[in-house]
């Protein structure tokens, strides 16, 4: 997190490239899009597995095609951003999860001015700033931000911590 006055690092995943992994994947056939949820397993285990564990969140297979969406263009971006991420631990997905769960617990009980506020925070603070914005907007578009039920609850968390997970990994020296 930036300290008041300062400036967040730069995105690893500029917009070019966010938006150049958003058509890669969306051109995609089922079977090159196998072939890259593969290559996540094989170089991110723990990010597959935090989506495909969502099934037994209750969450049902098209449910899940939303963050593995976000996680296949997510990986496309890491890729072709050039940075080499390191593997992210099942330790560094609770620790983004618990500070990811904490900010929206703060932000729960704010009046509705300062929660926007809390939020213009995050996102003006955030590391990967459009990586954050795809996934927000593929929630939305897929009618995922409302989490009315237990299972959409799991999915918007789980795909936001996605979003986590890779900022905090590419700022790791």
């Amino acid at each position: 997190m930036a300290r008041a006055g300062s400036k967040p690092s730069m995105a690893l995943i500029t917009q070019a490239v966010l938006a150049k992994a958003a058509i890669a994947v969306g051109a995609m056939g089922q079977a090159e899009q196998v072939q890259i949820a593969d290559e996540v397993f094989a170089h991110q285990p723990n990010l597959l597995a935090s989506v495909l564990v969502l099934q037994r969140m209750g969450a049902s297979l098209r449910q899940i095609e939303v963050p593995l969406h976000v996680l296949l263009v997510a990986w496309q971006a890491m890729k072709t951003s050039g940075h080499v991420w390191p593997v992210i631990s099942e330790d560094t997905q609770e620790a983004c999860l618990q500070r990811l769960t904490g900010r929206v617990r703060f932000a729960e009980g704010l009046p509705g001015e300062l929660q926007q506020q809390s939020m213009q925070q995050y996102i003006n603070e955030h590391r990967e700033k459009f990586l954050l914005a795809f996934a927000w907007g593929h929630l939305r578009d897929n009618d995922l931000l409302g989490a009315r039920t237990e299972a959409q609850k799991f999915l918007l968390l789980a795909t936001l911590n996605l979003v986590e997970c890779i900022a905090f990994a590419g700022a790791q020296p």
